[in-house]
């Protein structure tokens, strides 16, 4: 095992994990931005089950024992790419647009306090790696 490979895999999490916020980002204010627009349907990105899945070690799970062998499954931290999908106004009634602002404002919210910890959390990181690179001085 490489020394540094604990805090390796733990900053490529992070740095995937602002990857994917920032896209939800976009497409939050791609939806807020088309509010007002007839028939727009909102829009959401979602990765966290992926990343999840990723994640997850499963006992008995196939694995490769070799840096060229082909994996089994897509679902590493870098193939994590998310999805975005349509939500369509079933409401029937107004002009069929499917956006509240109210909730896309809550969500940009949400999203903007959980990409902000994972730029915390990858500071902590930096400075721990120059702590160590200047001997701890």
């Amino acid at each position: 095992m490489k020394p540094l490979e604990p805090f390796d895999s733990n900053m490529l999490l992070l740095q995937k994990v602002m990857d994917l916020r920032s896209t939800k980002q976009s497409v939050i204010a791609s939806n807020i931005a088309n509010a007002t627009t007839p028939g727009y349907a909102r829009k959401v990105f979602e990765f966290e089950a992926e990343l999840q899945q990723a994640l997850a070690t499963n006992p008995g799970k196939l694995e490769t024992t070799h840096s060229k062998h082909i994996p089994f499954t897509p679902s590493t931290i870098r193939a994590v790419s998310g999805n975005v999908h349509e939500v369509k106004d079933n409401k029937g009634i107004g002009d069929g647009n499917s956006v509240s602002v109210d909730m896309e404002m809550i969500d940009l919210s949400k999203n903007q306090l959980l990409y902000e910890t994972a730029a915390q959390l990858l500071k902590k990181k930096f400075t721990l790696f120059k702590y160590l690179i200047s001997e701890g001085k």
